[in-house]
């Protein structure tokens, strides 16, 4: 057996790659900055250093995940490949339309998103379904045919079909499909009968057409990422984490690249759940705080929380994925001054290039990191185990030309308002994903990775009332070691509105039988024999006359009317657990089926520190000034945290650092390195309840 395993982690700033050796156990670790005019690039560039540094053979990499952003970077900035929609005769508009709803109430000058499709590449066909998959209006092939014509003479390179009710009957959708296949080959297709047979329009259209706009994009990228990855000699298969937290081929990708969208930070969540869960913690929250955002998720008891609607550049795409909540807050988010004089933190980030100005890479605004540099918090003369030079003249100049005249302060104290106000956005983000989701954050630990999050997790948790910081034991690369251990992952759903009534047992079975048809197609075209998958059966229930489904398990077996009864039984319950209150008296219906197949990868061994008897004081590099909020400067000792051996145990004021990143222990804190060679901070003095406003 080939014995290695690699997984790349493609961010704003920097890429990071992890190779695990199989038959040694053994792990090497590589990070590079970014390069955002081709990821690909950086990508094929980290793996060939990686490999040569450890001095490992192309040949022997059996497998190789890669977490990307490029469908997410490609919205949000609105490069969308120029797209096509048909749809049916009086439905052209709903991009447009949607729900009828302001974004903000009280803002009437805000602009409304462009749709990746222009009104003028929009065109309508006569043909009708109705809700129950009847034909009202039969589609004319002839009709189809001149609006492809048409299409082609607008030189658009992607088409979204998205029919009325398709979800009832995908019929018309699949003839139009064909004929742009036999017509325009050429074409990247998308029909919303494929990608998400679910109700609700405005939803389904806007994914299908999300969805469309990327696949050129996205294919194309492949295309260079494989052939480079095949040119280094690596024979192995690729895969692409998805935000579901399952990796799948490029084809698979290439059909839905809407379910990437959360690629790299699902790879983190993956990576914290399973370390954490060797740790034997299982409530946890991940603070994964990178180049230019901060991405935050809940795990109660192991389990990821999880949706299946998310708002991508002012469009809701529906698809499954882990309950992430981003905001634009990291190492290279820009301080600025708005013209009321008040000091603000991102969302702009100076990225990869320039980056921060104490990059040396020709930044000049200040950032989060030339902050954190000025205060002593990183090291002043080089990152990445001494790969990255570091100026803090830099850093120290940006922050006085750009903000102390402005703000009438000093260079400290300008340094230290830049990390208060991106740590309140932080404990926003969790407060997101905690307090307003009903859960207790004091209830939960706070595991800090990406190269930024040890930097700032033990503030944001010591002001929400936390009281314990978990540090794994390469968090700036957990994200890439999640990803060389992600399961394979498929998720299918199809809509059957019907009563909770034994009359439609058989066409909630006929769904069930037509979804488990379609988890073996794509188990097959993942090359994965169908018997190994673990399935997962959900019904998305509300009661009659709601807008808003609840998602409730059901077993694997057929449903027959007590099995459907238990079904209802178990919806009051989950209602009267989420709400407060449940109507037994009530009519129930099933919106939606769901099934989830996860097919279980071996997991590498875990990364173990060395045992030894060495005293902690041997892992004192330096001591220098290091800044806290609480007291200033004070002379703090510099740990290097590869010379910490399982069992250490040592107090605050301190900063511990490594190749991919840093982590700070204010003077309260206690730390001790565990088994695994985690770092547990304990936070003796953090506030008793979240403070008022935050």
């Amino acid at each position: 057996m080939k014995p290695l395993w690699i997984g790349i982690d493609t961010g704003g700033t920097f890429t990071d790659l992890v190779a695990v050796d199989l038959a040694r156990g053994t792990y090497a670790y590589h990070k590079l900055p970014t390069t955002p005019d081709d990821a690909s690039r950086g990508i094929l560039q980290g793996i060939s250093e990686l490999l040569a540094g450890a001095g490992l053979a192309a040949d022997k990499v059996e497998y190789l995940c890669h977490g990307t952003t490029l469908a997410t970077n490609a919205v949000l900035q609105g490069k969308w490949a120029r797209t096509a929609v048909l749809t049916t005769a009086g439905f052209r508009d709903v991009l447009e339309l949607g729900r009828q709803r302001r974004p903000h109430f009280f803002n009437l000058d805000i602009q409304k998103p462009s749709p990746p499709a222009p009104r003028e590449c929009r065109l309508e066909l006569r043909e009708r379904m109705a809700p129950d998959g009847t034909v009202v209006e039969q589609l004319v092939d002839d009709e189809v045919r001149a609006a492809i014509e048409t299409l082609r003479g607008q030189q658009v390179d992607a088409v979204a079909i998205c029919f009325l009710h398709s979800y009832a009957n995908p019929a018309h959708e699949a003839r139009v499909r064909d004929l742009l296949y036999e017509i325009w080959p050429d074409a990247y297709v998308c029909a919303s009968s494929d990608l998400l047979p679910e109700f609700r329009e405005f939803e389904r259209f806007a994914t299908t057409t999300v969805n469309a706009s990327l696949m050129p994009i996205v294919d194309h990228y492949l295309e260079r990422f494989e052939k480079g990855v095949a040119e280094l000699g690596i024979p192995g298969e690729a895969r692409v984490m998805q935000s579901n937290g399952g990796a799948v081929s490029p084809a698979a990708v290439r059909r839905a690249p809407v379910n990437t969208f959360f690629s790299g930070p699902a790879g983190g969540v993956i990576g914290a759940a399973g370390l954490c869960a060797e740790a034997g913690i299982r409530d946890l929250i991940t603070f994964d705080m990178g180049g230019t955002s901060t991405d935050v998720c809940l795990i109660r008891d192991g389990s990821p929380a999880r949706q299946n609607l998310r708002e991508m550049g002012g469009f809701p795409v529906r698809t499954p994925t882990l309950d992430l909540h981003t905001i634009g807050a990291g190492g290279g988010s820009i301080a600025w001054v708005d013209p009321g004089g008040l000091l603000k933190v991102g969302p702009m980030s100076a990225g990869a290039v320039p980056g921060p100005a104490a990059y040396r890479r020709g930044g000049r605004r200040p950032t989060v990191t030339d902050a954190n540099v000025v205060l002593g918090r990183l090291n002043q003369k080089s990152l990445l185990s001494g790969r990255m030079a570091i100026d803090p003249q830099l850093a120290h100049d940006a922050i006085e030309t750009e903000l102390c005249g402005k703000l009438r302060m000093d260079v400290t104290r300008a340094a230290a308002g830049i990390l208060e106000i991106v740590n309140v956005n932080m404990m926003g983000a969790v407060r997101v994903i905690s307090v307003e989701q009903g859960e207790d954050p004091r209830r939960f630990a706070l595991v800090a990775f990406g190269g930024a999050g040890p930097l700032h997790a033990v503030d944001v948790a010591s002001n929400m009332g936390i009281p314990r910081v978990v540090v794994p034991p390469r968090p700036g690369l957990l994200s890439a070691i999640g990803l060389v251990h992600a399961d394979i992952r498929g998720d299918f759903s199809l809509t059957r509105l019907v009563a909770v009534e034994a009359a439609n047992l058989a066409m909630l079975n006929e769904g069930r039988r037509e979804l488990w048809e379609r988890s073996r197609r794509w188990l097959a075209g993942e090359a994965v024999q169908d018997d190994h998958g673990i399935a997962q059966w959900h019904a998305d229930m509300r009661y009659l006359g709601q807008n808003f489904e609840l998602g409730i398990p059901m077993l694997e077996s057929e449903l027959d009317w007590t099995r459907l009864s238990f079904l209802g039984a178990a919806f009051h319950r989950e209602h009267k657990a989420a709400y407060g209150y449940d109507l037994p008296d009530q009519p129930i219906e099933v919106v939606n089926l769901r099934l989830s197949v996860t097919v279980q990868r071996r997991s590498p061994a875990t990364e173990r520190p060395p045992a030894s008897a060495r005293p902690v004081s041997e892992a004192v590099i330096e001591h220098r000034p290091v800044w806290f909020p609480d007291t200033g400067f004070v002379t703090a000792p510099i740990y290097d945290r590869g010379a910490l051996p399982a069992g250490a145990a040592f107090a605050g004021p301190a900063v511990i650092e490594q190749m991919d990143a840093t982590t700070v222990v204010p003077p309260n804190g206690k730390v001790a390195v565990d088994d695994f060679g985690n770092l547990i901070i304990d936070l003796p003095s953090a506030v008793a309840e979240p403070r008022r406003g935050q």
